[in-house]
């Protein structure tokens, strides 16, 4: 069987986490991987070099190559947690990347969940790419994290919306899930972060030690993630109000329009 062009899409430098068991599963199919970051990964757009090696470190160990790992949002000067303020550049800068490379016959995207801004604004870039390269019905999502149905700042992590469609389940091997485990200690720039993260990582690998994935849809993008105030308006990061304001435009000139977006 021919290898496929699987392209992944993060808006940050360690969003891979999500999708390390998908990524090696690739590889090892005999498929071919690129990955591309949308923002800087540093709130004042300016580059993160010590983040960027992380990844590529990272990455690295995974199998994919450096030369096939391309961060558009340094090159853009994109603001971490401002991705929604420069969607139509970085979409044009993300179609002339894969002219250069080649469209995508995979393509995975960070979920459509609430958990933060920026996960939600490579989501619809993503879906606008999917569209142009029709390859909508092989695109697939993954959750990181999001906070339905909790309040203030508490979040779950790897918890599939039942809105976002049939949940993909594929079970880790042992030896993957501690591999996999080893890699969260490889981002020392994200410490905080990670503090945070990986006691909620250690327990899905070690009760449920799954990867996760869901179609894409051109609808769903038309609603909230979920009810109730998404997690990065509850962290007084953006309001839900102002994201749905600046991506209007975006989803009405690059995916089209079904109705109105309702917060």
């Amino acid at each position: 069987m021919p290898s496929k062009h699987a392209l992944f899409l993060f808006a940050h430098q360690d969003d891979e986490f999500g999708v390390f068991a998908e990524i090696a599963r690739l590889l090892a199919a005999g498929d071919r991987v690129s990955v591309v970051y949308l923002t800087s990964g540093a709130l004042d757009g300016g580059p993160r070099p010590d983040r960027n090696a992380e990844s590529l470190d990272v990455l690295g160990r995974l199998g994919v190559a450096a030369s096939s790992v391309h961060f558009i949002g340094e090159k853009l000067g994109v603001p971490d947690s401002k991705l929604v303020e420069h969607m139509p550049a970085v979409l044009a800068e993300l179609a002339a990347l894969c002219h250069r490379i080649g469209q995508p016959e995979l393509l995975y995207l960070l979920a459509w969940e609430g958990g933060h801004q920026d996960h939600d604004a490579a989501h619809l870039i993503g879906l606008a790419l999917a569209k142009s390269s029709h390859c909508l019905p092989q695109t697939r999502q993954f959750t990181l994290y999001t906070g339905a149905g909790l309040s203030g700042p508490w979040f779950k992590l790897f918890a599939p919306l039942a809105a976002n469609g049939e949940v993909m389940a594929r079970r880790m091997s042992w030896t993957e899930r501690l591999r996999f485990m080893r890699y969260c200690f490889l981002y020392p720039s994200q410490a905080k972060t990670w503090v945070g993260l990986f006691p909620f990582l250690f327990l899905h690998y070690v009760v449920r030690g799954t990867q996760l994935l869901q179609p894409c849809s051109l609808a769903r993008i038309h609603e909230a993630a979920h009810d109730g105030p998404p997690l990065y308006e509850r962290r007084g990061f953006c309001s839900q109000e102002e994201f749905f304001r600046a991506a209007r435009p975006f989803i009405a000139s690059s995916i089209g329009h079904v109705k109105e977006l309702r917060p």
